[in-house]
């Protein structure tokens, strides 16, 4: 009777609360401490979605949890494939951490916590193909998959987007001719299936509660927060953490990985900072300073040491602006209707962590439980527009093709589009006007100065009617 009457207890239990909990955020935002005090309080179990924190090797430049925080609350998919497999994708990620949500966690609330964005997208909705190949890979622990689109990743962009474009033209009229790995991908899905990239994305873009970036969502009413700060007093935060990983035996820790597992493809001109962990933030910086010759003098080695530190604070503080960025697109500005709640919680003032972060956190949870609205509202953006990811845009002033609205817009304001312009204006004034005036719609009020429209143009090979349709499509998620 006890064990019956604690099975009931335990499925109103998974009922009442969130089937799981993401907590997303810009590096530096305290994601894994707000996960450890929740998943003390609701029985939760932490999967962090870390791309380089499955990697076993340099805990301090990944930033991974320590052992007394482990304790407090369990840890999952950490430190757990070798630091020279570099095969390891977002698909094995994705299969192995839906079978632990799936089976280990099935009665404890899964909180998802971290900043690779792709990761936590495979988790949250199905924008993965699932053609198959992948799975069968997998269980024959054979490698051609992973082999087969490194072998496409050594062509050119040109030769690539060629072959991709004989495969599937419609694919290829998205992609940037510069994009090797999405054209790879592309290339690698039809050969395995025989089936063009483009049409397993629109049969996944089909299912019932898809949109126009994927699949449906693969859990109801999954509960998000969204850790965010002023990005000036989290920017000089991330320069105190670089300092502490320094004081925390960082170079200790980056000379001993590179000792081990870099030093002898170095020797070989064969490292490559692209793939598996070697791609961290913070290894590569280091690069010159941990590749120096032993004759190199003291002062010298100082200056490279002090150079990959600077290299590796801009680059910290780099990422942390593409994360928030994709927080906004890919859940505040995503149209459809299969968007979670996304709940912001300010974690600008660390001195008042508890009143700002943590027990906000801690009622919406508890109303949520209960089947209740929360008193704190989610965060919404008025008047987002849905944006084409994939549309084409050639600027000839500055010999460039630009993929995307928002990456068109961006670039008509930028410095070195404006200066181009003005070099065109002193030259020709005569002939600058006459482009100004018969510059498509397109480019027209995308720039604060109506003069950044000159020599633009939208290229999706304007003759034919199929790119066209290509240009007013939805976005493609990858």
């Amino acid at each position: 009777m006890a064990a019956s009457a604690g099975s009931v207890k335990c499925v109103l239990r998974r009922a009442m609360v969130p089937s799981v909990l993401v907590i997303l955020g810009a590096t530096g935002t305290g994601k894994s401490k707000l996960a450890i005090e929740i998943g003390k309080r609701f029985q939760g179990e932490i999967i962090s979605a870390d791309s380089m924190q499955v990697y076993r090797g340099l805990d301090i430049i990944t930033n991974k949890v320590t052992d007394e925080e482990r304790a407090q609350c369990p840890h999952h998919m950490m430190s757990f494939v070798d630091p020279l497999v570099t095969s390891y994708t977002v698909v094995d990620f994705r299969d192995k951490a839906l079978s632990l949500i799936s089976f280990h966690l099935r009665n404890k609330l899964p909180i998802i916590v971290g900043g690779t964005n792709y990761y936590i997208e495979s988790l949250l909705w199905k924008v993965l193909l699932d053609t198959g190949q992948e799975a069968a890979d997998s269980a024959d622990g054979a490698e051609g998959a992973p082999d087969r689109k490194s072998e496409l990743e050594k062509l050119d962009g040109a030769q690539l987007h060629k072959r991709l474009a004989e495969v599937d033209p419609e694919m290829a009229a998205m992609l940037h001719p510069n994009d090797r790995r999405k054209m790879a991908r592309s290339l690698q899905i039809q050969q395995e299936t025989g089936i063009p990239h483009s049409r397993w994305l629109e049969e996944q873009r089909g299912q019932e509660g898809g949109d126009g970036l994927g699949g449906p969502l693969r859990f109801p009413d999954p509960c998000i927060f969204w850790l965010h700060a002023d990005m000036d007093v989290l920017e000089k935060r991330l320069d105190a953490r670089v300092d502490e990983m320094l004081s925390a035996g960082l170079l200790d820790e980056l000379r001993d990985f590179h000792t081990r597992f870099n030093q002898q493809k170095v020797q070989k001109d064969g490292q490559n900072y692209q793939h598996g962990i070697f791609q961290s933030i913070g290894f590569k910086e280091f690069h010159d300073y941990l590749t120096v010759p032993e004759c190199t003098t003291e002062q010298e080695k100082d200056s490279l040491r002090d150079k990959g530190i600077e290299a590796l604070k801009i680059a910290t503080k780099r990422y942390a602006r593409k994360q928030n960025k994709w927080v906004r697109n890919r859940f505040l500005k995503r149209p459809g209707e299969n968007v979670p709640s996304v709940y912001g919680l300010d974690v600008t003032d660390v001195s008042r962590w508890a009143e700002t972060v943590l027990n906000p956190a801690l009622q919406i949870l508890d109303r949520l439980s209960k089947g209740e609205e929360p008193a704190i509202a989610p965060i919404r953006v008025q008047g987002a527009e849905q944006r084409n990811k994939r549309s084409r845009h050639t600027c000839d002033l500055c010999d460039k093709l630009i993929i995307g609205d928002l990456e068109w817009t961006a670039h008509l304001k930028s410095k070195k589009h404006r200066y181009h312009v003005k070099k065109r204006k002193r030259s020709d004034p005569a002939g600058d006007q006459s482009q100004v005036s018969s510059a498509p719609p397109v480019c027209a009020g995308l720039s604060e100065d109506a003069s950044a429209t000159v020599a633009c143009s939208e290229t999706s090979q304007e003759s034919s009617q199929d790119d066209r349709t290509i240009h007013k499509g939805v976005p493609v998620t990858f």
